[in-house]
C-alpha cells in the first residue's frame, strides 16, 4: 500500500526513527537542564528540533492513518491499525514531556531573573541574600529531582497499562482468527453441499437429453419407413 510519501511499512520506518531522535533528544534536555538563570542556545536549538521531529511523527500517523484503512485484508489491517496508534500515542506522550520541559525552563528563567532584581537591591547583605539564593536552588534541586521521580513512575505505570492493553488486544485477535477459521470451515461446507446439488442436476439434464435423443432418432427412422 502506497502513498505520496512511500509504503506504508516505509513511512512507518520512518516515523519509528523519528520517535528514536526525539526521544534520545528530550532525554538529553532533561538531563542537561541548566541550574544557571537562562537556556543555553545549545538547548534552545535542541528543543525546537524535538518539537519539530513530533509535529513530523504526526503528519506521517494522519498519513499512515488513511492507507491502513484502505488495507482490503481485516488482519492485515487491524495489525496496522493498532501499529500507527501505537506510533501516535508514543507522539503524544513526548509532545506533553516537551511541553513540562519547557514550562520548567520559563518558572527557572522567571526565578532567576527575580533573584537577580533582589541582588541587585542588595545593600550590603549580600551574605544574607547569597543563602536565600542557596536555599531556593536547593530547594528547587529537590523539587526537580522530586518530579524526575514521579515522572519515571508515572510512565513505569504507563508501561504496564500499555503491556496489560496489548495482552488484550492479542487475545481479542486470536479470538475474531478462531471466529473467521469457524465461518470459513462452515462456507466451505456449504459450497461443498452446492456443488454436490448441482452435480445431480447435471446429471438428470445429460440423460434426459440423451434419452430424447434416441426418441427422435427412432421417431424419425419409423417416419422415414
Amino acid at each position: 500500500m502506497e502513498g505520496g510519501g512511500g509504503t506504508l511499512s516505509e513511512i512507518h520506518q520512518s516515523a519509528k526513527k523519528l520517535l528514536l531522535r526525539s526521544r534520545d533528544g528530550l532525554e538529553r534536555l532533561e538531563y542537561s537542564a541548566p541550574a544557571a538563570a537562562a537556556v543555553s542556545g545549545a538547548d534552545s536549538e535542541l528543543s525546537f528540533a524535538v518539537k519539530k521531529d513530533i509535529t513530523q511523527i504526526q503528519s506521517l500517523c494522519v498519513e499512515m492513518d488513511r492507507l491502513w484503512r484502505s488495507i482490503a485484508a481485516k488482519p492485515q489491517r487491524d495489525l496496522w491499525k493498532r501499529k500507527v496508534e501505537q506510533i501516535a500515542e508514543e507522539a503524544e506522550s513526548l509532545r506533553a514531556s516537551l511541553d513540562k520541559y519547557n514550562l520548567r525552563n520559563q518558572k527557572r528563567m522567571r526565578e532567576a531573573n527575580e533573584r537577580a532584581e533582589l541582588l541587585g537591591r542588595a545593600n550590603g547583605d549580600s551574605a544574607h541574600v547569597l543563602r536565600i539564593y542557596d536555599e531556593e536552588a536547593q530547594a528547587l534541586q529537590s523539587v526537580r529531582s522530586s518530579s524526575q521521580e514521579l515522572e519515571n513512575a508515572n510512565a513505569l505505570g504507563e508501561a504496564i497499562l500499555s503491556s496489560i492493553h496489548g495482552q488484550r488486544e492479542r487475545l481479542k485477535s486470536a479470538h475474531r482468527k478462531a471466529l473467521d477459521i469457524l465461518n470459513t470451515v462452515g462456507i466451505s461446507n456449504s459450497v461443498l453441499r452446492l456443488i454436490e446439488r448441482r452435480n445431480r442436476v447435471d446429471q438428470w439434464i445429460k440423460y434426459a437429453g440423451m434419452l430424447l435423443t434416441v426418441i427422435f432418432l427412432l421417431a424419425f427412422i419409423m417416419w422415414r419407413h
